[in-house]
């Protein structure tokens, strides 16, 4: 032993010096990433943050533990793709794990751990508390600032000059343009997304100032959240998220689509009674009766229509239904934003119209409706592979839950979470069990479609009600304002969904604007009709959620009223647009298609219903280019042609194609267009055919 000790010391030496360099090299590197950040050169390297780290540029940002220990990486989340099945233990942590209660301290991965190293650079050294015992507690970051979008960082506003108020309100107008009317300040965070954090008395200043930059453009606030920034100071700092919101001036008020999908007698309809009605539901479906639209339906307790309900929220955040409000109208005055319901059928039997109504009236969002106690069955994995197929980001609540014990309810969502993060699905789940986590996953889930809240809850008890009702107002709409003024730039196109007949009124269509603007008073084209031709008609007027209004814009759901023109010259699946736009029609097209499901082989001839956009027909297969016949998962470039008559399609439109268990979807790659000669544009534009 007297041997071996002087080399047991010697090559204890040797390892302490060699901890000490790796320190040393590991210090370096935190401060270059530190540096990086703050050069604007960031390598989307970010420490653990109160805030749930945000999905940027396609990539999961992880967190940094205490420097010397990097507790986090690079998570490559290639968009439609499978992420790292290492990625999937961490998601909880990410997201669930940041979201604690308002006011919680939070403490970096590692940053507990003694002994640690610093690394935080000059400013996190002060801070750090790091001569009190050397403990380690670096400062968490968000990622950097973007100069586009709609969240702003502001370390403090506190007394601003009049020139730097007047700057800080052009500012906020920008992020609420970029918003489209809605926009999220982080109050107490650097540029660089450093989380310094405010005392209370700073915080209440720069409060004070942001609700009087917000009077200026005529928006409110709302304070999401707080939390405490642990630099092991004696004065406690915090940081504040804040919701901006204003109406836009060329808008009534914002508008989302939501799609409500399910099996038959998960609770879609009951659910949507609640939230639109304000009132519980009694065990029975009482909160339903409200939204069905035919009495077989009332019978049978089953939708099998399309129908559609409103959910409001003031500029403060709150709930505006039908428990303070009598009428639809009503609703839309005292509402800021608006959640649009499209209540869907869940039976097999309807297939066909949750189709029409996922093509058609074009969704911004999927609310996916599970019963807790039957799990998945019937038509759900059906809808989920719909929405996927669609590209609709979906969400899923898991209804029912005060008929389940705990166990049951936790065995529902495992096997939600099974199905998601399977290969072909590729979705990160995020159960939301409090207001943060609803803050979070509505944040996380409008930057990454990759990430499916799932929200458990009951209609008769209320249980997690309020959950889903902080996710809906704090949600923001997809499209930015440049995509949104793209849009309006070019000619209009109104795609023609409903047909009614109104006494005094005359002919009224209803639909979606799918490009430009229209305008009450303005005459368009409508058609192309069975022999292929389009007709001139007049806007007679033009009603939004039931209330009047002179223009529509892209994007948005309305009704327009054609006075005395001819009901029956109209169908669904029909456009309205306008006449320099020359619109082609074809009654053959390709399509570059994946058959997803065939019992046999798909072969020339083959009959499918098809559904592209607001178009459903019966089309026969004409060719299959390269190969003689399909089988289940092939892909191919596939020649169709329409039974019946012409339809206006586009290059490039989404397709879905059915016939019994057969499914594939694809998109359109090739027209062969009937010419303005032969579809007869020219006599239609005539006096002859005049129809108003």
């Amino acid at each position: 032993m007297g041997l071996q000790l002087p080399s047991a010391l010697a090559e204890g030496v040797h390892r302490g010096r060699r901890g000490v360099r790796r320190g040393a090299r590991r210090e370096r590197q935190f401060r270059e990433r530190r540096g990086a950040v703050r050069a604007g050169n960031c390598r989307r390297v970010v420490l653990r943050t109160p805030f749930p780290v945000a999905l940027r540029g396609g990539l999961l940002t992880a967190g940094v533990g205490a420097a010397g220990s990097p507790g986090g990486e690079r998570l490559p989340h290639r968009g439609g793709g499978a992420a790292p099945a290492a990625m999937d233990s961490r998601v909880s942590e990410l997201f669930g794990g940041c979201c604690r209660p308002t006011g919680a301290a939070f403490r970096g991965r590692g940053g507990a751990a003694p002994g640690g190293g610093s690394g935080g650079g000059s400013k996190a050294k002060k801070k750090s508390g790091r001569s009190r015992g050397g403990k380690a507690n670096n400062p968490p970051y968000l990622p950097p600032e973007a100069e586009d979008g709609n969240i702003e960082y502001k370390l403090k506003l506190v007394n601003p000059s009049q020139y730097r108020f007047e700057h800080l309100v052009t500012q906020m107008k920008w992020r609420l343009q970029e918003g489209r009317g809605e926009a999220v300040y982080q109050i107490g965070v650097e540029d660089n997304g450093l989380l310094v954090g405010l005392s209370e008395e700073e915080m209440r200043a720069s409060l004070k100032t942001l609700r009087r930059m917000a009077e200026k453009v005529g928006a409110d606030i709302t304070v999401l959240r707080e939390r405490e920034v642990d630099y092991d100071s004696d004065v406690p700092r915090k940081i504040t998220e804040v919701l901006v919101r204003k109406v836009p001036d060329n808008q009534q008020f914002l508008d989302l689509r939501v799609a409500v999908l399910g099996n038959v007698d998960s609770g879609k309809s009951t659910l949507l009674g609640v939230l639109t009605q304000g009132e519980l539901d009694n065990g029975r479906g009482r909160a339903r009766l409200n939204l069905f639209r035919h009495l077989h339906e009332i019978q049978s307790g089953r939708t099998s229509s399309i129908s559609f309900e409103i959910l409001g929220f003031n500029s403060k955040g709150e709930v505006v239904n039908y428990s303070d409000s009598r009428t639809a109208e009503e609703i839309c005055e005292s509402s800021s934003k608006m959640i649009t319901f499209i209540d869907l059928a869940g039976h097999h039997k309807y297939l066909k119209t949750t189709i029409f109504g996922l093509t058609s009236y074009c969704p911004d969002f999927a609310m996916l409706v599970v019963s807790a106690n039957t799990g998945i069955a019937g038509t759900t994995r059906e809808h989920l592979g719909l929405a996927m197929a669609l590209k609709v980001p979906f969400f899923i609540v898991i209804s029912k839950v005060d008929l389940c014990s705990k166990a049951t309810v936790e065995r529902t969502v495992k096997q939600l979470e099974r199905i998601l993060k399977q290969p072909g699905c590729n979705k990160l789940p995020l159960l939301v069990t409090s207001d943060d986590d609803a803050v979070t996953a509505a944040q996380q889930f409008a930057q990454s479609p990759n990430i499916t809240p799932i929200f458990t809850l009951s209609s008769v008890s209320g249980e997690n009600l309020d959950l889903v009702k902080v996710f809906l107002n704090i949600l923001p709409p997809l499209t930015n304002s440049k995509e949104q003024e793209e849009l309006m730039q070019q000619l209009t196109e109104f795609q023609v969904d409903e047909i009614y007949t109104v006494p005094e009124v005359g002919t009224v269509v209803g639909g979606t604007l799918s490009s430009g603007i229209c305008r009450e008073g303005e005459n368009l084209v409508v058609g192309p009709t069975d022999d292929g031709k389009f007709l001139r008609l007049k806007v007679c007027s033009i009603q939004r959620n039931r209330s009047a209004c002179r223009v529509l814009r892209a994007g948005q759901a309305a009704t327009l009223a054609l006075g005395p023109f001819d009901r029956s010259l109209l169908r669904k699946g029909m456009v309205m647009v306008s006449p320099e736009m020359n619109p082609t029609i074809c009654s053959v097209f390709e399509a570059e298609i994946v058959l997803l499901f065939h019992a046999t082989t798909f072969r020339k001839g083959f009959q499918v219903t098809v559904h592209v956009g607001n178009v459903r027909q019966t089309a026969v297969v004409e060719k299959i280019h390269g190969k003689d016949k399909l089988r289940t998962g092939e892909k191919a470039v596939v020649c169709f042609r329409f039974i019946k008559h012409p339809e206006y399609l586009k290059i490039g439109a989404k397709l879905l194609f059915r016939e019994g268990v057969t499914k594939g979807i694809g998109h359109v790659t090739d027209l062969q267009a009937i010419t303005t000669k032969e579809n007869g544009l020219e006599e239609s534009l005539g006096p002859g055919q005049l129809s108003f």
